[in-house]
């Protein structure tokens, strides 16, 4: 299955017409014959899901992650708002295994966000991948975390307008982790066009529950949002009294 196409609008401070055309062709002509691009070569694992900001329970969007695997325990992300030629990047996400985390200093832990209920939920996807290869790589990123940082906010693909330009401050983003959190207009546009049915990939991963480890974060901002349900394999580590 082909991956859906998201377009997003390009910068107002891009230039426009012929004169970006002819600058923009004689730049890609030059690059292909005397540069070289390695550090890109290998983002090629494509994930795609809905973040919010630490704290800031309403600032909501979805986030296209274009992924290389340094190792088992490690992957970094570019972010951008769609998977088009003209999206815009919106920030940077690492992601570690469980065991890198726990190794990690106290005072750094609350930069990372928990990922089963992304995973369980059947929010988050790879586009374009059969199921099973689908299931087989999720599976990897259970009880795993991620830091995540969004430098723009270019709205939502529901019609929400955003910034015209990356400003102010970059944003700490967090996972949702129960259901009722991410907001409904939000997820039925996210489902919708990109062609996900969440309940069947909820269904499909119930076997990974079992697989779950209690994470630090899961309540983080449970009292930012009201109305929401817990789902099976959804704990928070230091409410079961762990770290």
């Amino acid at each position: 299955m082909a991956n859906p196409t998201i377009s997003r609008r390009e910068s107002p401070v891009t230039p426009q017409g012929e004169g970006r055309s002819l600058w923009r062709k004689t730049l890609e002509a030059g690059a292909a014959v005397l540069q070289d691009t390695p550090p890109l070569k290998d983002f090629d694992i494509y994930v795609v899901g809905l973040h919010c900001a630490k704290h800031e329970a309403d600032m909501q969007m979805e986030a296209h992650h274009f992924c290389r695997q340094v190792n088992q325990d490690f992957l970094q992300c570019v972010l951008f708002d769609g998977n088009a030629k003209d999206a815009n990047l919106i920030g940077i996400e690492y992601i570690v295994s469980e065991r890198v985390f726990d190794g990690l200093p106290e005072a750094e832990k609350p930069y990372w966000h928990p990922h089963n209920y992304e995973v369980l939920s059947g929010q988050l996807c790879a586009p374009g991948l059969p199921d099973v290869a689908e299931r087989a790589f999720l599976k990897e990123l259970m009880n795993s975390y991620g830091k995540t940082w969004h430098t723009w906010h270019t709205g939502r693909h529901d019609g929400e307008p955003g910034d015209t330009l990356p400003l102010g401050d970059p944003k700490l983003m967090w996972s949702f982790n129960r259901d009722g959190e991410a907001d409904e207009r939000l997820k039925t546009n996210f489902q919708q066009h990109m062609g996900i049915d969440e309940a069947d990939k909820r269904a499909q991963r119930q076997q990974f529950v079992g697989l779950a480890h209690p994470q630090r974060g899961v309540n983080e901002m449970a009292d930012e949002f009201t109305g929401t349900t817990p789902i099976p394999g959804v704990v928070d580590a230091q409410s079961r009294g762990s770290m």
